[in-house]
């Protein structure tokens, strides 16, 4: 595996591990479909409703901000293709919930120093 493979490695099961964190349940990573990419985490928020919110998260790691914040990576373009693969995954998998999300998690990994977990809910309209 590659140094950025590897930091996407890390930063996305950082990101699950803060989502579980906050009482959510993982139930999908790195789904792939076709030429589209991949889903890095899908997982389900608990309430306001009775079945919760089912969310998309696309997760952005840098070791350092000489490229800038993580979630300075997460373009219009990357959303569209977020939304059509969120659309894929609802039609593969039989999964009820009251909503549906596109959040985005950037992860700051900076040597010596403890992961700095950025959380943006609902970065599409």
């Amino acid at each position: 595996m590659d140094g950025r493979r590897t930091t996407g490695a890390q930063g996305e099961q950082i990101a699950a591990a803060h989502l579980e964190g906050l009482g959510w349940t993982v139930i999908d990573r790195n789904w792939r479909s076709g030429r589209l990419g991949e889903l890095d985490v899908v997982a389900l928020q608990p309430g306001p409703g009775r079945l919760g919110t089912l969310v998309f998260c696309e997760v952005k790691t840098r070791r350092g901000l000489g490229y800038g914040d993580p979630l300075e990576a997460i373009t219009y373009k990357k959303l569209g293709r977020l939304q059509a693969l969120a659309g894929q995954w609802l039609a593969a998998h039989e999964v009820r919930c009251d909503r549906i999300r596109i959040d985005a998690i950037g992860v700051l990994l900076l040597a010596g120093a403890t992961p700095v977990i950025n959380h943006l809910q609902g970065v599409t309209s």
